[in-house]
């Protein structure tokens, strides 16, 4: 019985079909051994190359720099193929990096000024410029007799620190316009209710440290202040452009989330 028409054309396409996929599956490999260097790329390695030599390349070098990129290239695929990108942590951290960045630079504009005053009201303490403090002091190292020895040497002095000799500090003597934050990080914490109200330009203490005994001669302090807006404008812009691209990255976690399934040995235990 002889098929009818339609029957044959629609086998005649289907014959084909299967044929054009044999092809296409035996030949894929092939179809990814071309490597296409692009005139970006192109452009891309030899800028880089004249950013850290200081020249442009010559005629071997820009053999070598082009026979690297399509080494690496090789070994990049080789590497997909036999699955090495599976289950690799830093390769999975590297692509988030990038999918990170990506998601943060889209839709980037510059704020306005209505904004970014907006944004200084908002955050404010972020930009306050702390209260600073110039002193002078008087070390004794740690040991049972450091305190008394200090006490001692507080009685001897005669109005002005020449009188007075102690022993060397390593981060030296005098001390100008340092924060509070910069003095616990010199001194330690213990040392901080000195500059609580001091009276200046006489000698106090002695003042623990994390190293010993200080007698301190504080000269000056400026008061913190908020800077003007203009002033941080730049600042106040580039933190709001951070925070922005911050968000725009949380919303667009926050938006495939839903769409995962976590699922954790409920028996393990740490």
């Amino acid at each position: 019985m002889s098929l009818k028409p339609y029957v044959r054309i629609l086998l005649f396409f289907l014959l084909g079909f299967v044929i054009y996929f044999i092809d296409i599956t035996m030949n894929s490999e092939e179809d990814t051994k071309d490597i296409y260097v692009s005139d970006q790329e192109l452009d891309g390695l030899f800028a880089a190359w004249k950013s850290q030599v200081g020249r442009p390349p010559n005629e071997q070098e820009i053999f070598n720099i082009v026979n690297d990129f399509v080494e690496e290239e090789i070994l990049y695929r080789e590497a997909l193929r036999l699955g090495l990108d599976q289950n690799d942590r830093i390769i999975k951290r590297r692509l988030a990096q990038k999918i990170s960045f990506l998601k943060q630079e889209t839709n980037k504009e510059d704020p306005t000024t209505e904004q970014l005053i907006a944004f200084y009201k908002t955050n404010k303490d972020r930009y306050v410029v702390p209260p600073t403090f110039s002193f002078t002091h008087h070390y004794f190292s740690k040991s049972p007799k450091a305190r008394e020895n200090a006490l001692r040497a507080l009685e001897n002095i005669e109005g002005t620190p020449a009188n007075l000799v102690a022993e060397p500090f390593f981060l030296g003597k005098n001390f100008s316009e340092y924060s509070l934050g910069e003095i616990k990080q010199a001194f330690g914490p213990e040392i901080l209710p000195a500059f609580d109200n001091p009276e200046l330009k006489q000698w106090i203490g002695p003042y623990p440290s994390s190293f010993g005994e200080h007698l301190l001669y504080i000269n000056n302090k400026t008061q913190g202040y908020f800077p003007e807006f203009q002033a941080i404008e730049a600042l106040l812009k580039q933190d709001l452009l951070i925070e922005k691209q911050d968000q725009r990255l949380t919303d667009y976690i926050d938006s495939v989330k839903t769409e995962y399934k976590v699922i954790i040995n409920p028996n393990y235990k740490l």
